[in-house]
């Protein structure tokens, strides 16, 4: 009796947790991010740039030096504006996609994908040509009469959002077009039968539906702009100044390590509040 107890109080086998599993993907993280991380922490703590001795030096310098200050800044709106851009542009091309054929869905979501088929750095020097005073852009719009110089879009913050708001499109349309795709077209066709607008039914049924796959998109858009290094040191040259190209001059130029461990731990840092501010957009999203 007592073992037909025991056995009928023991869980399953099959809900049974091996643990084990899980162990190479634990040495990665310890390996790769874990291990790299302490060092750079470890190294940040060094008053000087022959590491001879230990002080807050770097820490004090970076934060109370107000250049510094505005890279960090600089960083967050170069990725705020990214996702900004993103999200205006992906939303109507996700409708776009949402009401074609399956035909054409196909077709777009072959051009969606084509960014991601073509290196970053073929991108980035594409977007040199077409940015250029002698480049497209500036060609049309002369064309066109809508300026009689050449505007200057290269070395501009301007023309590094452009050039991140396509190379970024990606990922913010991806997880878009997952929720889209599983939205209840009944739910749209509802609010348009009650009378609501094409806004209206924007703004009230598809918009807090998609909520979740624009966070997710956000997310992506977000992190991957803030450290788009190489399009932020082509694009944005010498003259616009992000934490990841200042992190390459203090450890390859400069070589030094222990303020160049404080600038990565400040891009670290930065990119986590990022994601931290937009899971909690969607948390408080899903309480109202």
């Amino acid at each position: 009796m007592a073992a037909a107890i025991a056995t009928a109080g023991a869980a399953p086998a099959g809900d049974k947790v091996d643990w084990r599993l899980a162990t190479p993907l634990g040495l990665t993280y310890l390996v790769f991010f874990a291990a790299p991380f302490l060092i750079l922490l470890g190294i940040s703590f060094y008053a000087d740039a022959e590491q001879t001795r230990l002080g807050l030096d770097s820490w004090l310098k970076f934060y109370t030096d107000r250049f510094y200050l505005k890279v960090i800044w600089d960083t967050l709106k170069l990725g705020i504006f990214a996702v900004i851009a993103t999200t205006l542009l992906a939303y109507p091309l996700a409708l776009v996609y949402r009401a074609a054929s399956p035909t054409w869905q196909r077709v777009l979501l072959f051009i969606i994908l084509m960014p991601l088929l073509t290196s970053v750095v073929i991108r980035t020097f594409a977007w040199i040509v077409i940015l250029a005073r002698e480049g497209v852009v500036n060609q049309t719009l002369m064309a066109l009469g809508l300026t009689a110089t050449p505007l200057n879009l290269l070395q501009t913050e301007l023309g590094l959002v452009i050039a991140l708001t396509q190379i970024e499109m990606p990922l913010m349309l991806l997880p878009l077009l997952t929720i889209m795709n599983q939205m209840d077209q009944n739910l749209v066709d509802a609010s348009r039968a009650l009378g609501a607008s094409k806004w209206r039914t924007f703004f009230r049924v598809i918009l807090p539906l998609t909520l979740p796959g624009w966070i997710a998109g956000a997310t992506l858009v977000f992190a991957s702009a803030t450290t788009a290094f190489i399009s932020q040191s082509v694009i944005g040259g010498a003259r616009l100044v992000y934490l990841p190209s200042l992190i390459w001059q203090q450890s390859m130029v400069v070589y030094n390590w222990p303020f160049a461990a404080v600038a990565s731990l400040t891009l670290l840092f930065t990119v986590l509040a990022g994601i931290m501010a937009l899971s909690w957009l969607g948390r408080f999203a899903r309480t109202t």
